[in-house]
């Protein structure tokens, strides 16, 4: 099974990119997770440029349609999405690779109250699965962790490690997508 992982943020020393990192080392057996790394390079969303679409929005969105599912760990601007995560969704609202997907989202700060909602709320718009049991709000406490220490840290390790595993197994449950 895999999984691609999408921070929203574009920080060098984002948490959320470094929790999404964490996941990888914390999958189950058999479940690979994919960190995608293109979000800074897509242009703004313009639905003129369908026809002729930027390599880097059919990279995203071949990669969305080979993945089983999306996990999202985006940080909260302003009480609403971070403006590079809605970007890369509104690319994906019009392809037919995401409906259906399954979703898992991670909210790694637990004052982030708004964009969750907003980012669920455009999610099940799109036709999103959002796996519940598989969405985690994680505190790391202001702390600067590393990937490797967010995996090893006794609280928070073990949360992700369920929600991924809560995760595979609704997707394997769902069984292949298919546009309806």
């Amino acid at each position: 099974m895999r999984l691609l992982a999408i921070s929203g943020s574009l920080r060098a020393a984002s948490s959320n990119t470094r929790v999404i990192e964490a996941l990888a080392r914390l999958a189950p057996a058999g479940v690979a997770v994919e960190v995608y790394r293109g979000l800074g390079e897509l242009p703004h969303f313009n639905p003129d440029l369908e026809d002729s679409l930027p390599a880097t929005v059919a990279d995203l969105r071949r990669r969305v349609g080979e993945a089983d599912g999306l996990v999202i760990c985006s940080p909260e601007y302003a009480h609403g999405v971070a403006g590079t995560m809605k970007n890369a969704l509104d690319w994906l609202v019009p392809s037919l690779e995401f409906p259906q997907t399954p979703v898992a989202l991670i909210n790694a700060s637990p004052r982030a109250r708004h964009a969750i909602a907003h980012m669920r709320e455009t999610l099940l718009t799109m036709s999103a699965r959002i796996v519940d049991d598989a969405c985690v709000e994680i505190d790391l406490g202001g702390r600067p962790l590393s990937a490797e220490e967010i995996a090893a840290d006794g609280r928070i390790g073990p949360d992700l490690k369920a929600a991924l595993a809560a995760f595979a197994d609704a997707i394997a449950a769902f069984g292949p997508r298919t546009l309806d």
